[in-house]
């Protein structure tokens, strides 16, 4: 009678094991916003308004950190242009735009259409547009419309998406893209 003992593991169960333990340790967006795609060890967001002509290029993240004063310097440039109100921009939403737009492997900044918008704003838009959400995240500090010249509008909702964080709206027949902190979702053409 021969006995036979194997210590050995098979390919397809060491397989099983490393993946099992990689979901596991896999954070979330909930616990760790810094691992989105794209974002890296440091993060910068480079953009520019055509309604005040304002331009902004400054790092607000490095090694885990925000910078303070570089976050109050988004908040501000984000801002409701026609009323001048300033609030918190949801530093996730910087996070998705920054890492969208390392994706996109482009030196040129975006052209930011809106950032905040007040409730006041919000009404005065929504009665001239069926696509302006009487919730908006834009009262929330949570959601930006960005454009670049150099990519289309589903280029930059594809990178956008890819970063598995937030709703990405399509408005290609406004050449822009909604980018926002919310429930990941998807919408437009």
């Amino acid at each position: 009678m021969k006995k036979s003992c194997s210590t050995s593991i098979s390919r397809r169960a060491l397989l099983g094991a490393f993946a099992a333990t990689t979901l596991s340790a896999a954070p979330t967006f909930s616990k760790a916003a810094g691992f989105l795609r794209g974002g890296g060890d440091i993060r910068r967001v480079r953009m520019y308004s055509g309604r005040t002509g304002e331009k902004l290029d400054t790092i607000y993240w490095v090694e885990g950190k925000y910078i303070k004063d570089a976050v109050k310097e988004v908040n501000a440039f984000m801002r409701d242009w026609r009323t001048n109100d300033v609030i918190s921009i949801d530093t996730r939403t910087i996070d998705i735009m920054a890492a969208a737009h390392n994706l996109l492997d482009v030196s040129e900044p975006y052209m930011l259409l809106s950032g905040y918008r007040s409730p006041a704003t919000n009404n005065m838009l929504r009665s001239r547009s069926r696509g302006v959400a009487k919730n908006s995240l834009h009262m929330k500090g949570q959601a930006a419309d960005l454009r670049l010249a150099s990519r289309s509008v589903n280029q930059m909702a594809k990178a956008a998406a890819a970063c598995r964080a937030g709703g990405v709206g399509r408005y290609s027949g406004s050449n822009f893209v909604h980018m926002d902190c919310g429930p990941v979702r998807t919408w437009g053409r």
